[in-house]
Parts: C-alpha cells; structure tokens; sequence
C-alpha cells in the first residue's frame, strides 16, 4: 500500500491509466499544456490556427471569471480569423462529451510573474484542466489540500487566473482513505475560514447513500471516462442569477436519473418529499432542463 505522496500519486495515475485516460508525462508547464490544447482545439473543429489566431484565441477565453470560462465550456463560440471570416468552434466535444480525449497530467508547473505553483493531478478534457486532484498521506486531512487550493487561488497573478487552468470545473482532494470534491468559483463563492467550514464539500455515494470516500473506490464510480463527463456536463449547475457554479448532491443525480427513467418508461405519477434545503426545486429544474430534450415530451410545467 502505497504511504508516500509520490507513492499515492504514481499510484492514482496508475489506476487513471486503468480507467483508459492517456497519461502525459511531457506536459508539465504552461508551453506544454497550450501546445497540446492546440492540437486537440484544432483536430476537433477540423481547423488550422495561425500562431497569431491562436494568441487572440487565448485572449479572447482565457478569463479570471470562472463562471465566464465555464460558459465558454459548454457553449459553441464564435471567432474572427485573419481574413475576416468567423469561426465557430466549441471547446470540447459539448454533444457527446464522452468523445472527448481524456488525458492525466501531473506535477504541473505555472511560473508566472508572482507565483511559483506545482499541482498534483490534473485530468484534461480535449486538453483543457478541468480536474484537479491534491493527495496528501494518510496522516494529513484532506482540508489541508483544500487550504492550499485556497492559497494558490488567492496569489497574485495565479495560474487560475490567467492560463488554461481559468477552465478548472471541480477539485477533489484525497489521503487516499477520504476522497471529497468540490466546484471551482469566483471568490465570493469560494472562501475557507478557521473553523474549517467550506461549503458545499460532498463525498460520493452509491444509491442507498453509502459513501464512497476510499480514493480507488472512488475513481472506479467518479472519474471513469463518461462517469466524469456526465458529472461536468449533466451535474453541474450554472447559476446565472449568482454567476455561481453548483454541483448536484448525489441523492439529487440519482433522484433525477429516475424521474428520467420513469418518465421513459411511462410509469405514471410520482412525488418527491424531503426536508427544506434538500435541494428539491434544484432536482425538479435539472430534471425538467434534461426532459426537454426529449422529443416525446411536448410540455413541461415548473
């Protein structure tokens, strides 16, 4: 059993490479990871960028404003090449984002005018970090991952703010016996205090809400391929009101996955009860987002 931090870590991307995820040593600065971006933005929308376009392109998405980046993600954008023309790209593959390429990434280096940071984990979704992953030994809490993501978040001139990494979607953290994970935001919606509150933190669950918190168990029902990209695409949601980031509790997934289900399969009627605060009006717009797609489905009341 692995004990050590690099231990753990050469562990974890093992078991990634088990789960089909394309291990890249060779990325391992700020150059690297846009070259690789580049490629996957080009192959995707079968497009060929001149340097300059893909220096105005950075510009254009890479932002401090998370839900701005978040947005980009799952929207088809529009952008004016050299000769005038418009291009309409999307980011990743926002149709069938188990198409995407998924690669895994480590010890990560941003040097940036004020900071120096190194990052653990990080998974690429068609080259964008929109995963990252702290592992600390197993006499450490988790929350000291947290408190140094806090800390690299609130330096000047961080790599969040002003590279790729402005695209990170969710943080887990993990002493490999506890694993929790949490969405990136804006810092309003995003702060940590000494009584170590910070919410909202959640630790997986099956449907009978057993917790999965061991950091393997946890990889087999959380970051295999599609899993992760239904929790990005389907599972989040976009606050417009607030400009804020939520995850869905996993009683509210697996609530919405059976109102789908028993909507499919034409059960009839059915009812939701829970306490205040539980999510229920939360669980009854995703539902209702996700049931408009469905072309059987003439009307939906909210």
């Amino acid at each position: 059993m692995p004990t050590k931090e690099n231990q753990i870590e050469n562990h974890f991307i093992d078991k990634l490479q088990d789960l089909k995820y394309n291990y890249r040593p060779d990325i391992r600065n700020k150059e690297s990871l846009e070259r690789n971006f580049r490629q996957k933005f080009e192959a995707l929308n079968r497009v060929h960028l001149t340097d300059n376009e893909f220096s105005r392109l950075l510009e254009q998405i890479v932002s401090p404003d998370v839900f701005k980046t978040s947005k980009l993600l799952r929207e088809i954008n529009s952008f004016e090449r050299e000769d005038g023309t418009p291009l309409h790209y999307s980011l990743v593959n926002i149709k069938d984002w188990c198409k995407n390429s998924f690669e895994v990434i480590n010890q990560l280096r941003i040097n940036t005018k004020d900071s120096f940071h190194r990052y653990d984990v990080i998974l690429l979704l068609n080259g964008l970090p929109l995963v990252q992953i702290e592992l600390k030994t197993l006499q450490i809490s988790p929350r000291r991952a947290m408190q140094q993501i806090i800390e690299y978040k609130n330096d000047l001139g961080n790599g969040y703010s002003n590279t790729l990494l402005s695209f990170m979607q969710l943080f887990i953290v993990s002493n490999r016996t506890n694993t929790l994970y949490f969405a990136n935001n804006n810092t309003k919606h995003f702060s940590f205090d000494a009584d170590e509150r910070f919410l909202p933190i959640y630790q997986y669950a099956d449907k009978k809400n057993k917790k999965i918190v061991n950091l393997d168990d946890f990889s087999d029902a959380f970051l295999s391929k599609c899993k992760l990209a239904e929790m990005i695409s389907r599972y989040m949601v976009l606050v417009q009101s607030e400009s804020k980031l939520m995850m869905m509790r996993p009683y509210q997934i697996y609530a919405v996955e059976a109102i789908i289900e028993c909507i499919d399969d034409n059960r009839g009627n059915g009812y939701i009860w829970h306490t205040t605060g539980s999510g229920k009006t939360l669980t009854s717009f995703k539902a209702s987002t996700l049931l408009k797609t469905n072309d059987n489905i003439k009307k939906i009341l909210l």
